[in-house]
């Protein structure tokens, strides 16, 4: 349960907290979304094989920038970065359908 002083916050503080540690995370600053620092699992690895090309394109090309990125020490202007509300999580739903997936393979080998 929260405390008292959790529930007195005001109400923009969280959508305001969320943007702060987003833009302070780093990874927006090289032009990187959410889903594009995942650890690869067996799962992510599925999900990223059935990505449609054009969205693992974009994927790859941002990663790339970002090594090179990395590797000059430097960061994107401002206004290319990845901002909070433009970070669709792209690679959730496919994440989600291969692990229903993984998890019916399990049960049906448990069972039969």
């Amino acid at each position: 349960m929260a405390s008292k002083a959790v529930k007195k916050l005001p109400p923009g503080f969280w959508g305001t907290f969320k943007n702060w540690a987003y833009n302070t995370s780093g990874f927006c600053q090289i032009g990187l979304k959410h889903d594009d620092c995942l650890y690869e699992t067996e799962d992510v690895e599925e999900a990223l094989r059935r990505l449609p090309k054009k969205m693992l394109d974009e994927r790859n090309f941002r990663i790339v920038r970002a090594f090179q990125l990395s590797a000059t020490k430097s960061i994107l202007p401002r206004d290319q970065w990845t901002k909070y509300e433009e970070d669709d999580h792209y690679l959730e739903p496919y994440i989600e359908e291969v692990a229903k997936e993984r998890k019916e393979r399990e049960e049906w080998a448990k069972n039969y």
